[in-house]
């Protein structure tokens, strides 16, 4: 409190204020000669030495000292005033501010010294209080606003239809209502699965004298891409070409595997992982009617077929150069190299229209399609079959309820440590936002976005890709000519925030998912609608021009992307929330929550992906040699520095070269909005504190910055995300990138060789 202070600002003493305290104090030799004040000022005047004179002097100058006093504790009152407002003015106590101080403070550990470790002072406590419930395998900040927004679609999705709703609007509650509509899933059980394995020629584990149907394997795997959206074996889809941007093309990959990654296949430390997946494979098979005591000696050559299949795939730290896995081949030289494939069947059993050896496709990792070409051609067929359908119902059988919601619980309980399963609300709306993102996001933003955070959040690109050019300007390590087009390529980005206009019209919106058919009552039929509705939208592009102004994103997603072949950033309505923004927030935790974010998506543009490609999305060598060394020996440094985190929870390190996209993003994101955010204040001023932190503006740009990374994870998850995850896990967002950081050293005062502080950092941009 102001009131409370000692110390007496002033400091005057009696022997030096121009007065004397008393008569005894004056000298004989000089009574006579005295300073006297007057309306005129100061003068020296002589006085006769007698009685009544005296007294009167005396008199006189006690009404001095009275009235100096008085003017004096004025003063001192005025001036205590004056400081007591001038700290008020400082301080912020309006109702959100208070609120945003608490949120913060709830957060920390500060028993812990921020300069040693910087995620336990910012999240020690927020970790402590948010245990991880049973039905998940983490819990973070971002996971938490994710579960908050989860309930606010919940609540439009179950508003009555009225007259606000359209076309799209009515199909995305029906569906989400059929979801939610266990008698009738009940009622109708399995039968949609049955009849769809039926028409692929039966799952050979459950199907009694099966015989191979008359269609090849290539059929096969082409009905299930363009019928239920799924590529096993091939992933397959229509996109924009690496090299030619504004064209389409037909583009195929590897598989993506039923576990998270291909070391779940071959470490022997997840045998017990592996034994989970064939059981609950078996149990699966067992419920749609397989022989109990065979079905397990079947199912297990389907399990060692996948591990041969994970083995003959490039293991994705090593895919991070897209220009050497990519490879624009046609038909006839695809053919050549992969002869035992026959593709022309493939892909004329996915289009409707012509496809002939003419066609050029776009292979990445071919060596993938050369090793499964062999592998197809000395398996069984039946194995072959019992994989292809067993990837489909393992994808179908996950929206049923009863048995099969018990055996996928048993199962994760191993893989992820998950114990229960998540509430059927909270399923149904996240399939719902997936399958028909654009018309829930039209339900979303009518009452829950704020429409001026698009305002405010362009204002904070602009500001802080005025950041990254300044950045760029000081680099040392690229030669100016590549400098000059990397400017280029920044000023040209798109920004994509909050949601697409189309949503907002009516006409356009029920236009998207006109050929969409929803029923009242049927979930798994809507389900395999969605499926093959998925697929014409895709697949419907080949021959079509790319547009670059369609979104590829649902706006309620708590989510951010960079799009490397349209040079886009984009931030969904969903992000546009504490703690990465408020309207209510000091700039300083914008800045470091929302304007971090986009400092990092601005990154990918030139991270070791999206430096490939040039401002509109074509993938080229714009960079000369020299300087794609110098990039790639500070690459090498973050590398280095993310490899030797460990993980306590599974004892293993972080993969630094899976990551080092996303911690290139972290760092020079984090780089780029503290520099925005000072020149902010530079032309603003520095705004109110928050009560009761005693934390500077700077060091409040970090410490929101970490609060978005609080969280803890089962050992079973941590292991997935060193696996599999191109991000490093939450707590080493915090550490690798402030301990690169000077301007973090600053705020914190950290000393020179502190763990937060080290001598030795990393910078890319």
């Amino acid at each position: 409190m102001c009131d409370s202070e000692k110390e007496d600002p002033w400091n005057y003493s009696s022997a030096k204020n121009g007065y004397l305290n008393s008569k005894s104090e004056v000298p004989e030799s000089s009574r006579k000669a005295v300073v006297e004040i007057t309306r005129t000022g100061t003068k020296t005047v002589v006085v006769h030495d007698r009685k009544y004179e005296k007294e009167k002097f005396l008199l006189a100058v006690i009404l001095a000292l009275a009235i100096f006093c008085g003017i004096l504790l004025t003063m001192v009152f005025n001036k205590k005033n004056q400081s007591c407002i001038e700290k008020k003015k400082r301080m912020c106590l309006t109702e959100e501010c208070v609120r945003t101080a608490s949120s913060l403070l709830s957060a920390m550990d500060r028993s812990v010294d921020p300069c040693v470790d910087f995620f336990q002072y910012a999240c020690g406590t927020w970790n402590k209080k948010h245990l991880i419930p049973e039905d998940k395998s983490s819990i973070s900040t971002f996971e938490v606003m994710a579960d908050q927004l989860q309930v606010v679609l919940k609540g439009v999705l179950e508003e009555p239809m009225n007259l606000q709703d359209n076309e799209a609007t009515r199909k995305a509650k029906t569906f989400y209502n059929s979801c939610m509509d266990l008698r009738n899933i009940r009622k109708i059980g399995d039968k949609p699965i049955r009849d769809v394995l039926s028409q692929l020629g039966g799952w050979p584990v459950i199907t009694k004298n099966w015989k191979s149907p008359t269609f090849s394997i290539e059929v096969l795997i082409g009905l299930i891409r363009s019928h239920y959206n799924e590529g096993f074996l091939i992933e397959q889809w229509v996109g924009p070409d690496d090299k030619n941007s504004s064209l389409n093309i037909i583009q195929m990959d590897q598989t993506a595997l039923a576990l998270p990654s291909r070391d779940y296949y071959l470490k022997p430390s997840s045998k017990g992982d592996l034994i989970a997946y064939h059981k609950y494979m078996t149990n699966i098979a067992i419920l749609l009617g397989a022989n109990a005591s065979s079905a397990s000696e079947e199912l297990l050559k389907v399990v060692e077929f996948e591990k041969q299949i994970a083995n003959a795939s490039i293991p994705e730290q090593d895919r991070h150069d897209t220009s050497l896995i990519y490879k624009k081949i046609s038909l006839r030289e695809l053919g050549k190299i992969v002869p035992r494939i026959n593709w022309l069947e493939y892909f004329r059993s996915i289009f409707d229209i012509a496809i002939n050896e003419d066609e050029y496709v776009v292979a990445y990792g071919l060596p993938y399609f050369i090793e499964l070409d062999k592998l197809l051609a000395s398996t069984d067929k039946r194995v072959i079959h019992n994989y292809i359908l067993w990837r489909l119902i393992m994808s179908l059988s996950s929206h049923l309820i009863d048995d099969y919601q018990r055996e996928r619980v048993e199962f994760r309980k191993i893989l992820q440590g998950v114990l229960s399963e998540r509430n059927r609300w909270s399923q149904c709306v996240e399939w719902t936002n997936k399958k028909m993102g654009m018309a829930v996001g039209a339900l979303y933003i009518r009452d829950h976005f704020n429409h001026e955070s698009k305002e405010t959040a362009l204002e904070m690109i602009h500001t802080i890709r005025e950041a990254f050019n300044e950045l760029l300007a000081e680099n040392h390590w690229m030669d100016d000519e590549t400098r000059a087009v990397a400017k280029e390529k920044a000023n040209a980005m798109n920004e994509r925030i909050g949601y697409p206009k189309m949503i907002t019209d009516k006409e356009e919106l029920c236009k998207e998912y006109e050929s969409l058919s929803i029923s009242n009552h049927e979930f798994m039929n809507n389900i395999l609608n969605i499926m093959k509705f998925e697929a014409k939208q895709n697949l419907d592009k080949l021959r079509l021009t790319v547009d670059k102004t369609k979104w590829s994103t649902e706006p309620a997603v708590v989510n951010a992307f960079y799009n490397p072949n349209k040079n886009d950033i984009v931030f969904p309505a969903g992000i546009l929330q504490p703690l990465f923004y408020s309207q209510h927030f000091p700039k300083s935790l914008n800045y470091g929550g929302i304007g971090v974010v986009i400092g990092h998506e601005i990154t990918h543009g030139f991270d070791d992906k999206g430096r490939q490609f040039d401002k509109d999305g074509n993938m080229m060598q714009w960079w000369n040699n020299i300087t794609i060394r110098a990039f790639r020996d500070r690459t090498q440094c973050i590398i280095d520095q993310y490899s030797r985190y460990k993980i306590d929870e599974v004892g293993l390190y972080v993969n630094g070269r899976m990551t080092q996209g996303e911690n290139i993003a972290d760092n020079g994101g984090l780089k780029q909005s503290f520099r925005a955010f000072r020149k902010w204040v530079s032309q603003y001023g520095e705004e109110p504190d928050l009560p009761g932190l005693n934390i500077t503006q700077d060091q409040l740009f970090f410490l929101n910055y970490a609060q978005i990374w609080c969280g803890s994870m089962r050992p079973e998850d941590a292991l997935t995300k060193v696996r599999s995850s191109v991000h490093s896990p939450g707590p080493i967002r915090v550490l690798g990138p402030l301990s690169n950081s000077k301007d973090f050293a600053e705020a914190y005062h950290c000393p020179v060789g502190s763990p937060m502080n080290p001598t030795s950092k990393c910078s890319v941009w």
